[in-house]
């Protein structure tokens, strides 16, 4: 038999957090905007997400995971896909300048 006690473990503290997100209590189309999407309908979707973003208790950890892992899709922690974009790419935004 092998000897398990040198293995890491399990890694559920670092996903733990979502128990706590408010948007468990939301449907997640919410989040992501279909495809199609009008811009009026984009922007209400959206703002409506981060309202639901504002009040989370767990924001922080959602936007930092969301930052970390470079998330492409949907509002994550308040943040939108182009605003998540603006701040991992000041260096490529400048030079596009």
């Amino acid at each position: 038999m092998r000897d398990v006690s040198r293995l890491p473990g399990a890694y559920d503290h670092h996903w733990e957090w979502q128990l706590e997100a408010a948007c468990r209590q939301v449907e997640n189309t919410l989040f992501f905007h279909p495809s199609g999407e009008r811009r009026a309908a984009h922007k209400a979707r959206e703002e409506a997400a981060k309202a639901v973003c504002a009040d989370c208790p767990v924001r922080i950890e959602c936007r930092r995971h969301a930052l970390a892992t470079r998330e492409p899709y949907g509002v994550w922690g308040g943040l939108s896909e182009d605003e998540r974009y603006l701040l991992l790419a000041p260096r490529h935004r400048q030079s596009a300048a």
